[in-house]
């Protein structure tokens, strides 16, 4: 009993020393965002929710970690002592790397983490800046204080032996009773707030622990005896008749219309298509109406003169899904489609459709198309020219290096390179070009940065903003200068394409691979409401539209196009996620589609008027604002209709083929 007592007393003050470490980072990380991005409404009191948070998270470990010391402290009181002091020392330096990473992105780290390799780690890293000198320093400091802590400051507590044992069992207590996983923490109508007193370290390891160890509910969907509730779950927006559900669980009858020919006069040929995806491309800037306001004139006016939808959702919140989302309208998979590497399925696509048909097709990217196995997807669908960072000849500059580190090429060097390939292109020959841009990336290092801030600032007063309003936007002046050029590059491309024969016979499409997290987010929904246009002379009328669409619907919309107005064969079979644009003006959504926000978190479906994000059910509204509600019939709606894709996407993780060869060598060239 005594050496039992003497092990609690040493436990519980050096893990008070760790508590004084979490509450001092909480504190730490509100005034570090304050300083870097701005002091939200009310901060004072968002430090108390921090420091709650903080507490939760190291009362979470006190029983785990309390066994453990005893028992090593029964074997050598010293080594017991030791252990203990440098898992507090490494979990604050994983806390605050935490915070450092939320810093810089403005989302919190997860088990997303896991879903990239080291290679793409290392890029993702080192071009966002890895970390600076000051916070290295900082984080030097702190160490050496917390290691001081450890070795000076349980001389001096004295704690009774009931408080020393106290922590443990309430923490066992809580964990009994799934009180932690209860506790949701305050509800903010900022998403960005919500975050930001969100524990990172907590975050991080509960949900890491989740990706590796799923509990019961996704055990079962990703099991293959798994069946799902296929009777009750929406019917009514259940739209696919499909042909073999246990051999190929995607492959459904062709039902998407032809929306857009009423809007197009058909050329005698068949169009160019050139598909624009604007990195981090957010609504919330973008356009007429954005709440953050409107920083893309010229998008906002090539908006006027195109098909235009409003309340557009990209199908991820990282650009690793939206190759497969808008050329093959395709399933997630476990982690993402892309991440299946040489092991991607047979899938038709725009790309290898349009290539079967006679198209010469191609792919733009400043950047390394190896970044999340982009190269095979593109190689798999057989495009005869993959053009990124590797195939610029020298006269082109990359944007500024950040620790060694850059993305590659800015916008304006990526067109200037299109225009320069696609020139040796023969002038009958139809062409289907997709361009990803990269210069809206963080860290928004671009070659013409000083140019690009006087119109951020110029921009801002031609929006009206006061000084006070002026001074919260400079916060994120990187983000916005590269936004304005952006649009600017986006506004030459055009000017330049103008020039071209082929350009009265060209469909262009623009639309943003996510939303841009850098700048702070205002919803859950937010992270994926990106624009749409259309843009084409060969356009008859002009249209806005306040009805939701999303990636998924891009492909079947341009493949019934293409096939009812240019003849191109079509199959009566297909594996398309989506049903196609809708087209109605009014606020509407008639699609239920997963989002998929990193690459290990499907937790995102929409429905009706209504999101799903975890346990939480939010109602949208016609601005794509959203609140949270209590509806259970509804909530239990989308989670049945939410299921039933997690059901089809096991077996297609599990290798169940999305459609027959006999169709893939018929519509695929071989």
């Amino acid at each position: 009993m005594i050496r039992i007592k003497a092990a609690s007393h040493l436990f519980i003050k050096l893990s008070l020393v760790w508590l004084m470490a979490v509450l001092c980072i909480g504190l730490f990380e509100i005034v570090l965002n304050g300083l870097t991005h701005e002091f939200p409404a009310g901060w004072p009191a968002m430090v108390l929710w921090s420091w709650l948070a903080g507490f939760l998270f190291w009362l979470k470990w006190q029983v785990a970690a309390y066994i453990l010391f005893v028992l090593l402290y029964f074997a050598k009181p010293g080594l017991a002592k030791l252990v203990f002091s440098v898992f507090i020392v490494l979990i604050t330096i994983t806390h605050l790397l935490l915070i450092q990473y939320f810093n810089v992105s403005l989302v919190p780290l997860g088990a997303d983490l896991f879903g990239y390799s080291l290679a793409d780690i290392r890029q993702t890293v080192g071009a966002s800046g890895g970390i600076g000198f000051l916070p290295l320093i900082f984080l030097l400091f702190f160490i050496a204080a917390i290691a001081l802590s450890l070795r000076y400051i349980p001389r001096k507590l004295q704690v009774p032996f009931w408080l020393a044992v106290a922590f443990p069992v309430l923490s066992l207590l809580l964990h009994l009773t799934s009180a932690y996983a209860s506790w949701k923490g305050p509800r903010y109508t900022s998403d960005f707030n919500n975050n930001l007193v969100t524990n990172k370290a907590d975050y991080f390891f509960s949900d890491s622990y989740d990706h590796f160890f799923p509990g019961d509910d996704d055990v079962d969907i990703y099991a293959d005896a798994y069946i799902g509730d296929y009777i009750t779950a929406a019917p009514g927006n259940v739209a696919f008749k499909y042909a073999d559900e246990e051999k190929y669980p995607f492959l459904h009858q062709e039902v998407s219309r032809d929306v857009l020919g009423p809007f197009f006069q058909p050329g005698k040929q068949r169009p160019n298509i050139v598909i624009i995806l604007v990195e981090g491309l957010g609504r919330a800037f973008t356009n007429e109406g954005a709440y953050l306001g409107n920083f893309t004139p010229f998008l906002d006016s090539l908006a006027g003169k195109s098909l235009y939808w409003k309340n557009f959702l990209s199908q991820g919140g990282r650009t690793f899904a939206v190759l497969p989302s808008i050329m093959a309208s395709l399933p997630f998979a476990r982690n993402g489609f892309l991440e299946l590497g040489n092991d991607m399925p047979e899938h038709l696509s725009l790309y290898n459709i349009l290539k079967k048909a006679g198209y010469h097709t191609a792919f733009y990217y400043g950047g390394d198309a190896a970044f999340d196995n982009m190269n095979i997807f593109l190689k798999k669908n057989d495009v005869d020219q993959v053009n990124d960072a590797k195939s610029f000849p020298a006269g082109y500059r990359k944007m500024p290096a950040v620790n060694g580190f850059t993305w590659g090429y800015s916008d304006k060097e990526l067109f200037r390179h299109y225009f320069s390939k696609t020139a040796a292109v023969p002038s009958l020959t139809p062409q289907l070009n997709v361009i990803l841009t990269v210069a809206t990336h963080n860290p928004f290092i671009i070659n013409e940065q000083a140019r690009y801030t006087a119109v951020f600032e110029k921009r801002m007063s031609d929006l009206g903003f006061d000084e006070s309003k002026k001074d919260t936007y400079r916060h994120y002046a990187l983000q916005y200068s590269t936004i304005m050029y952006a649009d600017q590059a986006l506004k030459e491309f055009f000017e330049q394409y103008k020039r071209r024969a082929d350009y009265q016979q060209t469909i262009f499409v623009v639309t943003g691979d996510h939303r841009m997290p850098e700048i702070p987010m205002s919803s859950k929904i937010d992270r994926y409401h990106v624009p749409l246009l259309i843009y084409s002379p060969l356009l008859k009328r002009t249209a806005a539209f306040n009805s939701v669409s999303t990636h998924f619907d891009i492909a079947p919309s341009l493949f019934s196009f293409l096939e009812q107005n240019y003849q191109l064969p079509a199959p009566a079979l297909s594996s398309w996620m989506g049903l196609g644009l809708d087209t109605a003006r009014a606020f509407r959504n008639i699609h239920a589609y997963p989002l998929m926000q990193t690459k290990t978190e499907i937790v995102d479906f929409i429905m009706d008027e209504y999101h799903l994000n975890g346990s939480q059910l939010y109602k949208l509204s016609p601005n794509m604002s959203e609140e949270a509600v209590e509806d259970e019939q509804k909530k239990s709606q989308l989670k049945r209709a939410f299921d039933r894709f997690k059901q089809r996407n096991s077996k297609l993780s599990n290798g169940s083929p999305l459609l027959p060869d006999s169709i893939y060598k018929r519509f695929a060239p071989q």
